[in-house]
């Protein structure tokens, strides 16, 4: 992911007012984040407990969605659905989007499962357990980071449609 500032990071929600937009809080240490290890930008709101965001590239251009957390998290044996991590004892949490638009004004949301506090840049970093003799796992994890960036645009594309 590219490096972004303040400015595109609040210029790129598509589901959230300007009231929303002007009152989020940007990510603890946003000027020290390795953007080079990141395939989304992903935090919870300071201020307000069940707020998160997501930010990334989808068809060039930055989109940032406001999220809201579920109140409980899911066991941490469930399946992120943006880095498929089962293996890791990562909470898994429900975050629902409002659309984008008009159908986001009358109450249409989607919804995904993803890690509490967004780790799956980390995660699908991490070289898999060898499955088997001659298991490539360089290949896998390219694989999974390729993956983990589909997963995250497909989501953002739903919230867009």
């Amino acid at each position: 992911m590219r490096p972004i500032d303040e400015r595109e990071i609040r210029a790129s929600f598509i589901n959230a007012s300007r009231k929303e937009v002007s009152s989020l809080s940007l990510p603890p240490g946003l000027a020290d984040i390795d953007f080079a290890r990141l395939d989304y930008l992903g935090w919870s709101d300071q201020k307000f407990a069940r707020r998160a965001y997501v930010v990334t590239e989808v068809d060039g251009v930055l989109t940032g969605v406001l999220l809201q957390r579920a109140e409980q998290r899911v066991l941490a044996r469930a399946q992120c659905s943006w880095c498929d991590d089962v293996t890791l004892r990562n909470d898994v949490q429900f975050f629902s989007a409002r659309k984008a638009g008009a159908a986001g004004r009358n109450g249409d949301t989607v919804g995904t499962l993803a890690c509490a506090e967004f780790g799956c840049s980390h995660n699908v970093r991490l070289l898999p357990p060898l499955a088997y003799e001659g298991y490539d796992r360089e290949a896998a994890r390219e694989l999974r980071i390729e993956r983990l960036g589909e997963n995250v645009r497909a989501f953002l594309r739903a919230v867009a449609d």
